[in-house]
């Protein structure tokens, strides 16, 4: 029974554990512990929650850790915490599966399982290594994207490649739509490569030898999602869809948040950021071509359809977003 411990964090992750653990009678493998991000506090009240990751491995009585911190070079575990190395090394995995942990593996974790670390990446290597994959491929305004499984290294998303699989791109992905069948298709994936790879049938060959230009996307943060309206109409609408769900892109209308959900580009010009009504749109101009306001979100109100919010706020046409 080949032993397997698998790291990571979100939703994209839960779906390869998921799978692993579901199928792991007739695989012949076994999850035997689960490395995950600590508990974050989230929403209004700042409560701690846990990972999903955390939540399935809870539920499913899998051994659980979650280190602050892997680096050699960091601070090193307090006394009520476990060495994150003797742990792994307790469980003496054959293998670890590693899907959007959220930190670097340092090399000597990466020596502990006999065949490796194998990671789910949500890209086609060499292209989009890092942390935002899926957000930045739809910034890019990619009609294709896909997933890799990769046996890590010392470096970031620079190691050796097992399989990929190419998946298209919708015009309404948002990343949390795209984030979710990139998911399955990965989870798919790497159950169909580690059979191979235990049994030495599945050679790894290098990311200089596959096309495409080696790239790197960097963890997004919040005011990423601000708007200029100077820009082209098309890339706002693709803001839209990359920073869905988090962190929404966004504008201000009289001084206040105000996050646009669902746009559309259609012809037409005015000043960037003024908003206009063109036949039944509610349209905001920008550097090239105007921006049809579908679904928006004024602060302090839930999401609404453009049309509900103008007929409550009348002088929202005319108004000028981004001021």
């Amino acid at each position: 029974m080949t032993r397997i411990v698998f790291m990571g964090t979100p939703d994209f992750a839960l779906t390869s554990l998921t799978a692993l653990h579901s199928s792991s009678a007739q695989a012949g493998w076994q999850v035997v512990g689960v490395v995950t991000q600590p508990d974050r506090r989230a929403g209004r009240g700042k409560k701690l929650v846990a990972s999903p990751v955390k939540t399935f491995a809870l539920e499913n009585q899998l051994p659980v850790l979650q280190p602050l911190r892997l680096r050699k070079n960091e601070a090193p575990p307090t006394e009520d915490q476990q060495d994150p190395l003797e742990w792994l090394r307790m469980l003496a995995p054959d293998l670890i599966v590693v899907a959007a942990f959220g930190q670097i593996l340092p090399p000597r974790l990466l020596e502990v399982p006999t065949f490796g670390c194998l990671n789910v990446h949500a890209s086609l290597l060499p292209a989009y290594r890092g942390a935002s994959p899926i957000t930045a491929a739809l910034l890019d305004g990619l009609t294709e994207t896909g997933v890799t499984i990769m046996l890590m290294d010392a470096g970031m998303d620079t190691g050796p490649v097992l399989a990929q699989a190419r998946l298209p791109v919708r015009l309404d992905d948002t990343t949390a739509s795209l984030s979710e069948r990139l998911a399955a298709r990965g989870a798919e994936l790497l159950a169909e490569t580690i059979p191979g790879w235990l049994a030495a049938e599945v050679a790894p060959f290098p990311q200089s030898e596959l096309p495409g230009i080696s790239s790197v996307c960097r963890l997004v943060k919040k005011q990423d999602g601000q708007i200029d309206w100077s820009m082209p109409a098309a890339r706002i609408e693709r803001m839209i869809r990359a920073y869905a769900p988090w962190p929404a892109a966004f504008t201000t209308w009289k001084g206040q948040n105000f996050k646009l959900w669902q746009g559309r580009v259609i012809a037409g010009r005015t000043t960037p950021g003024h908003v206009v009504e063109v036949e039944d749109h509610v349209a905001v101009g920008t550097g090239e071509g105007l921006l049809a306001l579908q679904a928006v979100q004024p602060a302090g109100k839930r999401r609404m359809t453009a049309a509900t919010f103008r007929n409550g706020a009348p002088d929202f046409v005319g108004s000028r977003l981004g001021r």
